[in-house]
């Protein structure tokens, strides 16, 4: 294996002041995450989301943002899945988005809830026509499947199914998740590992901001 232990990179894109912060943390993540649209980020809503289960083991993986509002970072998914075991048992998470074009993190912590249903059929029907078939096809999802080939086979009969144009309904083992973020942070990456890193958690009426060591 490649010597890793001389591969880094030196941050100097930009700096985080105290003063560049919005008061609302949800309010500073849209700004960035326009700035991330703006530059060209590849798939800048893409976020790893990090659960546990009732033992406590650790898993990550990455989903697509859906939906930025009211304090809440929503993704949708297989409730059978691993993370939506781990949510059942554990319905706490922690989201990671890192935009190494800008050399920005964020991350947001919080409890995880259900949408309602009336949303989850609204997003469901608004997905392209394969991607529907999909969450049917991918079911139990994360389970051991013995090939390939039965996927596509899988795939191939819910196409026949339900031909383009046909209304696919949404799994009810299919669905979406709501962290209602409690704490955030925003690091900026800086020269010399001295990068700029502020958390936001509440206080009575709004949030503290807070510089922390890097």
């Amino acid at each position: 294996m490649t010597d890793l232990t001389s591969m880094r990179v030196s941050y100097t894109r930009a700096a985080l002041r105290r003063t560049d912060l919005h008061p609302d943390p949800l309010e500073q993540f849209q700004a960035w995450f326009q700035e991330a649209l703006a530059a060209d980020v590849p798939e800048p809503y893409a976020m790893s989301v990090a659960t546990a289960g009732a033992q406590g083991r650790p898993s990550v993986r990455t989903v697509l943002l859906r939906g930025a509002a009211d304090g809440a970072l929503t993704f949708y998914t297989n409730f059978e899945s691993h993370k939506g075991l781990d949510l059942n048992a554990n319905p706490q998470a922690e989201v990671l988005f890192y935009w190494a074009e800008l050399e920005r993190q964020v991350r947001a912590y919080g409890p995880v809830t259900r949408v309602p249903d009336e949303e989850a059929d609204h997003y469901f029907h608004v997905r392209p026509h394969d991607s529907q078939l999909a969450a049917h096809a991918s079911d139990p999802q994360s389970a051991p499947i013995p090939s390939r080939e039965a996927l596509e086979e899988k795939f191939a009969a819910l196409q026949a199914q339900y031909p383009r144009g046909a209304v696919v309904p949404r799994p009810a083992f299919w669905g979406g998740y709501r962290v209602t973020v409690q704490e955030w942070e925003f690091w900026q990456g800086r020269p010399n590992r001295m990068h700029d890193r502020f958390r936001y958690a509440p206080k009575a009426g709004g949030w503290r901001t807070e510089r922390l060591m890097p």
